[in-house]
């Protein structure tokens, strides 16, 4: 990933204790992304990833804790139109595609390693493209920065081996989403006001 805005923040579980300790990487780039969120759009990247994290590691809070790095890289359509061609044979963009860099099974116990003073995880990256995004933000009748969460929440829990392949995958997904947005106070994106809506659409 090209050099740019990142940082290491520490997220904390309701009662205060730590729950996780994600470094979070925000490469911008495509500049239009800039004028999100007045200008804090790293920042609210940074935020929604890892509330993500902290609500969608292994054990849902019983689990060992979450130490890891993950990337998210806030680009255009026509990255994202690439790599869904190249890696999923989908010759179009999307507003989101997430890669692990491990699998499901062995996040736990690379947590545990971690946790014990092991290396962090290197959970992956998630690429989010401008275009789709406000355009679905503009057929939604939503604020931009609220689809952009969204799609962060999505990508991030993809990584974190969360999934909707079958319907009770795909609403376990839903209602945690949901969850985590309304603590950063974004509505409910699965109960459009209007009939429309776009999902999120990640690389498995």
């Amino acid at each position: 990933m090209p050099d740019d805005p990142s940082s290491s923040s520490r997220s904390q579980s309701p009662d205060g204790a730590s729950a996780v300790a994600v470094a979070v990487e925000v490469v911008v780039a495509d500049d239009r992304w800039h004028a999100v969120a007045d200008g804090h759009v790293v920042a609210l990247v940074e935020r929604a990833a890892r509330a993500a994290a902290a609500a969608g590691a292994p054990g849902d809070g019983d689990g060992p804790r979450l130490v890891g790095e993950l990337s998210v890289q806030l680009a255009d359509d026509a990255r994202t139109h690439r790599l869904n061609r190249d890696w999923r044979k989908r010759d179009r963009p999307t507003n989101v595609l997430s890669f692990p860099a491990i699998e499901p099974d062995h996040l736990a116990a690379a947590c545990r390693r971690a946790a014990s003073g092991g290396p962090p995880v290197l959970l992956g990256d998630v690429v989010v493209a401008f275009q789709t995004t406000a355009r679905e933000a503009d057929q939604m009748a939503r604020p931009l920065a609220d689809h952009l969460t969204h799609l962060v929440v999505h990508g991030v829990l993809h990584l974190l081996g969360w999934d909707h392949v079958d319907t009770d995958q795909a609403a376990a997904m839903e209602a945690l989403e949901v969850r985590i947005l309304a603590g950063l106070g974004v509505a409910d994106p699965y109960r459009p006001p209007d009939a429309g809506g776009a999902q999120p659409e990640s690389a498995p």
